[in-house]
């Protein structure tokens, strides 16, 4: 099997010719089923030849029983025909059940080491290439690779067995008649392998239209209420319709290519019966050939006929089994940017993040979110970010937590570089609140252990405490084991944010941020929690568009366009930054001012 794939050395992807052997690479994941990946095609072959002995059979019949009216003969002929069709389906069943092992053994393999590899990329390359398109190669692709590794161990060396085995089993008859299989099966050969390499640059490129349509499936779907809330829905339908109609002609024309296949094989196998037929009549006629062995002769052509057929279905499986093939192999080809030290330890137990110069842009962005930040914040202190939308606060918190790695500056948590932390321990040391919450399905116990798996009933409830999540655990049927449904959709906003602060909670972790995470609270609520996040060891980090949320914090950080325009406490920063002034004047009286 790998031989037949290493014939395609050239791969066409998106117009460019490039070299790759996709399949082969992937062939790694084969590991562990070698003995499968032999006996599959082994007994398949066993089948084969069984099948190449009918016809001869088949004759010996017409030749020595009809025709001397030996009927002893015949039932015995026919006996030999029936237990040879027994040892065929064993053959069949058995190759059938080591391809499936060894194809299905193969994509749970590549699909978890394509799931582990997509883990650790980096949030930019993951953006880059997009979720659709990862759902797309993890499931559509990786089943359609699958497919075709299954079909080429049962048929990709049947078939060809047939093709050329009826060609030797003819010649072993007559001669002259067994030319025309000679001369027809390199015709054959060469329709089947045009069709194929045409083929092939356009599956690629109906697996990615597939990617756009999925694409937009997941937002329309994600974004329903707000398609139904501006009455878009007839829009949202257009789209999708002009995108699944592209992807519609992209299938048919491919289609129509691979169509051609059966009828253009049908008439080089007709026209080359039809010869077959007349030189065996004459040959008869000449007495130079039996009737029976004239119709065994047809019978491997017939064999032939049904093979190609066969053929032509696992071209077109393979075709797509190709480009998949190539569309996985590219994202496991990716190499992580993200690189970690080995460190383990914390070296400085006062300073517990600075930023030093530190400036960071988005892939493709003309301008960066964040330049020139600086700052310091000791252990155990609150640290607020405030700032308008779009201003970079949300960058500074994917930075602390090394989504991303900043352009230039220098990070340090807790006395040391940032990179030179092991990824699992950095991620212990962090603990982030997203903006948008994001809960999983399982219960609320589940959810809320994510980074703390010991984590028991007592410290969770601790945490709920602080998180003011208490009494939505306890007005839930089943309390912690309350089933949430993904995304947490049968959980109101405010619940679903203070949840997933109990959650960052519940890790107790070092550095805890918030990041806009109170935006569906209510005052009382809001004030509450703030309240009770002042009891925590941890260092915090609060970012907020709320000046509430931030006026108690030991340091504020304005940020304005991604630069850090004003530093200090709320009341030195009513003095001194106009951006704070204004965002406090926008958002209280000016007695409120003075009472906060």
């Amino acid at each position: 099997m790998t031989c037949f794939f290493c014939i395609y050395e050239t791969v066409w992807y998106d117009g460019k010719q490039k070299k790759g052997k996709h399949m082969k690479n992937l062939l790694k994941y084969m590991k562990g089923y070698e003995w499968q990946s032999i006996l599959a095609p082994l007994f398949k072959l066993l089948e084969a030849f069984f099948d190449l002995l009918v016809p001869l059979f088949v004759a010996n019949i017409i030749n020595r029983g009809i025709t001397e009216e030996n009927y002893g003969y015949i039932i015995g002929q026919f006996g030999i025909l029936i237990l040879l069709a027994l040892i065929g389906l064993v053959c069949s069943i058995t190759a059938q059940y080591f391809a499936a092992r060894a194809s299905v053994g193969f994509s749970t393999k590549l699909r978890q080491s394509l799931f582990d590899h997509i883990q650790h990329l980096s949030s930019a390359q993951l953006e880059k290439v997009g979720t659709a398109t990862l759902i797309t190669r993890i499931t559509s692709d990786v089943n359609q690779v699958q497919n075709g590794i299954n079909m080429a161990l049962r048929l990709l060396l049947r078939s060809p067995f047939i093709v050329f085995g009826a060609m030797i089993m003819a010649f072993t008859i007559d001669v002259p008649s067994a030319l025309i299989f000679a001369g027809v099966i390199p015709i054959l050969l060469v329709v089947v392998f045009f069709i194929m390499l045409m083929s092939i640059p356009m599956f690629k490129r109906v697996q990615q239209k597939l990617d756009d349509v999925l694409h937009l499936t997941r937002q329309n779907l994600t974004g329903v209420r707000v398609i139904r809330a501006f009455c878009r829905e007839k829009e949202a339908v257009a789209e999708f319709d002009k995108d699944n109609n592209a992807l519609l002609k992209l299938n048919e024309k491919v289609g129509l290519l691979s169509a051609f296949m059966n009828p253009l094989t049908y008439a080089i196998i007709n026209i080359a019966t039809i010869l077959l037929i007349q030189n065996g009549a004459l040959r008869v006629s000449a007495g130079a050939l039996s009737q029976g062995d004239v119709v065994a002769l047809y019978n491997y052509m017939a064999q032939i006929v049904v093979e190609l057929i066969k053929l032509a279905s696992l071209i077109i499986t393979i075709d797509k089994s190709l480009a998949c093939a190539g569309r996985v192999s590219a994202i496991l080809k990716m190499e992580e940017e993200m690189h970690y030290g080995r460190e383990e330890n914390k070296q400085d137990e006062t300073v517990a993040i600075a930023f030093a110069h530190v400036t960071f842009t988005y892939e493709g962005s003309s301008a960066p979110s964040l330049e020139d930040i600086s700052f310091t914040l000791d252990k155990g202190k609150t640290l607020g970010i405030i700032g308008g939308t779009g201003s970079g606060k949300s960058t500074l918190a994917a930075l602390i937590m090394r989504y991303y790695d900043r352009d230039t500056g220098d990070i340090q948590l807790f006395g040391r570089d940032i990179k030179d932390y092991t990824e699992p321990f950095l991620h212990k040391l962090c603990a982030i609140v997203p903006q948008h919450a994001v809960l999983f399905h399982g219960t609320i116990r589940d959810n809320l252990c994510f980074g703390n798996e010991k984590a028991d009933d007592a410290e969770i409830y601790a945490a709920l405490d602080i998180a003011q999540a208490r009494e939505v655990v306890e007005g839930k049927a089943g309390k912690l084991d309350f089933v949430v449904e993904q995304n947490g959709s049968n959980l109101s906003g405010g619940q679903k944010q203070r949840l997933t602060i109990a959650r960052a909670l519940v890790a107790k972790s070092d550095i805890v941020i918030l990041d806009d995470s109170s935006s569906a609270l209510d005052f009382a609520t809001d004030a509450a929690l703030r309240k009770a996040l002042r009891t925590l060891d941890s260092t915090t980090v609060i970012i907020s568009q709320r000046a509430s949320a931030v006026m108690h914090a030991d340091e504020i950080l304005v940020l304005d366009d991604g630069k850090l325009v004003g530093k200090g406490t709320h009341d030195s920063l009513l003095s001194t930054c106009e951006v704070y002034q204004e965002i406090v004047a926008s958002q209280f009286r000016e007695k409120e001012v003075c009472h906060a």
